[in-house]
């Protein structure tokens, strides 16, 4: 019989997710506004992690990789 998921693997899991349906629609969005998405995503997939699933700990790391992904210029090289 399969085990339920633990809460930091259900979280992980739904941040993934989420990330990959949101990504989806990154067809009309400007470079900047894909990176926020993305940092979002991976903030909150590491923040998940690294608390073991915590809410704070997710929407925390989806904040910082959010603020760090919009400020990374695409056009910079």
């Amino acid at each position: 019989m399969n085990k339920p998921l633990s809460p930091s693997r259900y979280a992980v899991m739904s941040t993934a997710l989420l990330t990959a349906l949101l990504a989806t629609g990154c067809g009309s969005m400007s470079p900047r506004d894909e990176n926020t998405a993305i940092g979002a995503g991976v903030g909150g997939v590491a923040g998940a992690v690294l608390t073991g699933g915590s809410t704070i700990g997710t929407v925390g790391g989806a904040v910082v990789g959010g603020v760090i992904g919009n400020a990374v210029d695409p056009k910079k090289k």
